[in-house]
């Protein structure tokens, strides 16, 4: 067995979502939120640096000698990771994110009934936006695999790297990696929309070309799922239309308004049971907030949010006091990630 083997092989046994090591420091798994330490020596650096290289095919030792970063999907024992590369200290580190086998079902997320209406759009545009590890790759396949299930559809994803892999059942899906079967998301979906697609699934919405083309395709007749790093539904909104310049922030404004479905935005709190819950919340682009988007009084998004609970919309705050309310989270966890503090 190498080296690194047996960490990949007890982040696996106890359950983790992260994996971390990196020469000279000691090797690391996060359980339920928290960071453990797997050994108190630290990793050898040439061994570690030597059999992390021997996971790479050539290619991707050369990008990362050029950038020093690099992302990649890899399997150990069954299960699926993926994979960040990275220097620090001028020292190899690895950061290895564990991915499910198992696709989880919208029961398995707690979806709100809105969510659910997603999964049975024809076309437009579905973000779901949130820090890094926060389940919005989990959410979206989610969806995915619900229209799998029940739609004869064409689906396209485009990942980097690829995460969970589908298996056709009602539909038909081709999963396509950055730097392995194309070389970017923007050129990715400039030949999308002649491979006759229904579904996109696009993994980052990452630079002005992809938004205008994940926008298109959506104002095309195309239902897009994607993702952007964002804290709020508001935020994403901004985002977007901040990475466009002058003249064509009007023009993104009017198509974002038109075909954006919905927004969500997420986090993953600890239960009092050392699980995971997801918080959300969730923006409907009723006509209201499409007027908003066009006219670009993104501001008053939140305030249409916290007053439109029949149109299937939520706070944040009120998803985390959900949760409080019937036990599932502690006070403690309640108090640090509301945005006002509440009374216990």
């Amino acid at each position: 067995m190498k080296y690194i083997e047996k960490f990949f092989d007890t982040a696996i046994e106890k359950g983790a979502s992260d994996l971390h090591l990196s020469a000279e420091e000691r090797p690391a798994i996060r359980v339920f939120s928290n960071l453990e330490y797997l050994s108190d020596e630290q990793l050898d650096k040439k061994i570690l640096t030597d059999e992390i290289m021997s996971l790479l095919s050539e290619d991707q030792k050369k990008e990362f000698e050029q950038k020093k970063e690099l992302d990649f999907s890899l399997e150990f024992s069954g299960q699926r990771f993926r994979v960040n590369l990275h220097m620090q200290s001028r020292r190899v580190s690895l950061s290895a994110r564990l991915v499910p086998t198992r696709i989880p079902s919208l029961d398995d997320l707690n979806f709100e009934p809105i969510l659910h209406d997603f999964c049975n759009l024809m076309n437009g545009l579905v973000l779901v936006v949130g820090a890094t590890g926060q389940g919005k790759t989990t959410t979206i396949a989610a969806m995915i695999e619900e229209i799998n299930k029940k739609r004869k559809s064409h689906i396209i994803t485009i990942e980097d790297p690829i995460e969970f892999v589908f298996e056709d059942k009602e539909s038909l899906i081709e999963q396509r990696e950055i730097g392995v079967d194309t070389d970017s998301f923007a050129i990715a979906l400039k030949h999308v929309l002649r491979q006759d697609p229904n579904v996109i699934m696009v993994g980052e919405m990452r630079d002005p070309e992809t938004i205008a083309m994940a926008l298109t395709a959506a104002e095309t007749g195309h239902l897009v799922f994607s993702t952007l790093h964002t804290s709020t539904a508001a935020e994403a909104i901004e985002r977007i239309v901040d990475v466009f310049e002058g003249a064509k922030q009007r023009q993104i404004l009017i198509q974002l308004s038109a075909v954006l479905r919905g927004v969500v935005a997420q986090q993953l709190l600890p239960t009092v049971d050392d699980k995971l819950v997801s918080a959300r919340e969730i923006l409907v682009n009723t006509p209201a907030v499409a007027n908003l988007i066009r006219e670009n009084n993104i501001s008053q998004i939140p305030s249409v949010i916290q007053t439109s609970m029949k149109a299937g919309m939520q706070t944040m705050d009120n998803s985390i006091k959900d949760f409080l309310k019937n036990k599932i989270i502690s006070a403690e966890v309640a108090e640090k990630r509301l945005a006002k503090q509440i009374k216990i």
